[in-house]
Order: structure tokens, then C-alpha cells, then sequence
């Protein structure tokens, strides 16, 4: 018989927010699997570090922080064959994975490798998008708005027409991406309308007025942008 696969959300950093049920299959894991960087360090690890019991194995997927597609799938591929040994001998593995495992989340792709083979089951988390929508407390969108999800990296004209027929925004994964973003927001007359924050929920969280915003920005910060098409006040 063998194993179950599951794919945790944990949230976007503060280990309260993550769910019960999280918590529960954290701590029960016959083993644990997360991305990490190359040298080691795992902020998924890292927020679910008091859910692990003592000893349990782990198995760590470097991910190479290329633009390039091949070297991360390759990572994936040799993570995959790992939980796959454990999931063979009859243990569960528990991937851990930052915000919630389908929202561009790394999980997608041992799923898709794996979820054919083996039972699997997903435990969805808090988003970044709705915690940083806390963290502004300005509603991400209000009666009848359609929320646009827009990553950093996409192209700057692209950007510049999604957003302008968009309703309400969220930008994503901003970090070396802020200046095209601040200069899309401007020709559109949006910079006054857009909210900023870097590492939801975390101690060192920043929130801003865009327009306060630093010069730079790391991976993890976010823009929101409510036009008030449909206000809500």
C-alpha cells in the first residue's frame, strides 16, 4: 500500500495564520518536503518549524532562482523521485508550501508528477493577496468588482493594458519589477489609488502609500490598486 501525498499551504509567513488541519498533518507527517534555496534556506520550513515533531525526515528541493524553466523543472523532477521512494514504502509525505499550494504556488509542480502515481489531497492557505489586503485593510474589491491578478514580470505594455481595463488589482511578486510598475501606475493616473507591502504578516511587514514606497522592493511585496468604480463606503 502505499502513501498519501499532501500539499500544505501555510500562509504568507505569520505561522498563526496558518489552518488547524495544516498544523495537524504538519505535526503527524511521516515526512516532510519543501523548496528551499540552493544554500539551504526554506522560508516554508521556516513558518511551519513549530508544527514539526523530532526527527521526522525531510527531504529539501533546491530551486535554482533562474529565469530559464529548465534548471527549476529539473529540481522538480528530482524531488518528485524522492517523495515518490517514501510514498512507495507506504509513508506520507507532507510538501509544505508558502501561501496556499495552487496560487502560483510551487506544489503545482510535483503535483503534476506525482498526482497520477499516488492519492493526493490539497490543503488550501491563506493567500498573500488577502493578507496583504488586511494588512492595507482596504477591501481587495467591493459589490460587483472583478479582481485582476497581474505577476511583476509581465511585460510593461502588457501590463499597462490589463490594468488600465481592470476594475481592481493586485501585482504580484513586485521586487526587481517595481520601477515598470510605478511608471505603468503613473500613465495611468493610479499611483494615488495604489497601496504597497513588502513581507505580509511578518515582523518586518512594510506598509505604504505607494507613492512612500522604497526605491526597492523584495519578492515578496504587493501592490493593490482599487480604481472605486464601485464603491463600497
Amino acid at each position: 500500500m502505499t502513501g498519501k501525498l499532501y500539499g500544505v499551504g501555510l500562509g504568507p509567513g505569520d505561522p498563526e495564520l496558518m489552518t488547524l488541519k495544516a498544523h495537524r498533518l504538519i505535526g503527524s507527517a511521516d515526512v516532510l518536503a519543501y523548496p528551499c534555496l540552493e544554500k539551504g534556506d526554506s522560508f516554508a520550513r521556516s513558518i511551519a518549524a513549530g508544527s514539526i515533531k523530532p526527527g521526522v525526515p525531510e527531504i529539501p528541493i533546491p530551486i535554482p532562482m533562474t529565469v530559464e524553466r529548465g534548471p527549476a523543472q529539473a529540481a522538480y523532477d528530482t524531488g518528485a523521485a524522492e517523495i515518490a521512494k517514501s510514498l512507495e514504502t507506504g509513508k506520507n509525505v507532507v510538501v509544505l508550501c508558502e501561501g496556499d499550494p495552487f496560487f502560483y504556488g510551487s506544489f503545482m509542480y510535483l503535483f503534476s508528477r506525482l498526482a497520477e502515481r499516488f492519492e493526493t489531497e490539497i490543503i488550501p492557505g491563506v493567500t498573500s493577496v488577502t493578507a496583504c489586503a488586511a494588512a492595507l485593510a482596504r477591501p481587495l474589491s467591493a459589490r460587483n468588482e472583478v479582481l485582476s491578478i497581474i505577476p511583476g514580470p509581465m511585460p510593461e505594455a502588457h501590463m499597462l493594458e490589463r490594468i488600465k481595463t481592470a476594475e481592481a488589482v493586485a501585482i504580484m511578486k513586485v521586487g526587481r519589477h517595481l520601477p515598470k510598475i510605478r511608471r505603468v501606475l503613473e500613465q495611468l493616473n493610479l499611483t494615488d489609488r495604489a497601496g504597497y507591502v513588502e513581507r505580509a504578516s511578518l515582523p518586518n511587514q512594510q506598509i505604504s502609500p505607494l507613492a512612500d514606497a522604497p526605491a526597492t522592493a523584495p519578492y515578496f511585496s504587493m501592490i493593490l490598486v482599487t480604481k472605486g468604480d464601485d464603491p463600497w463606503l
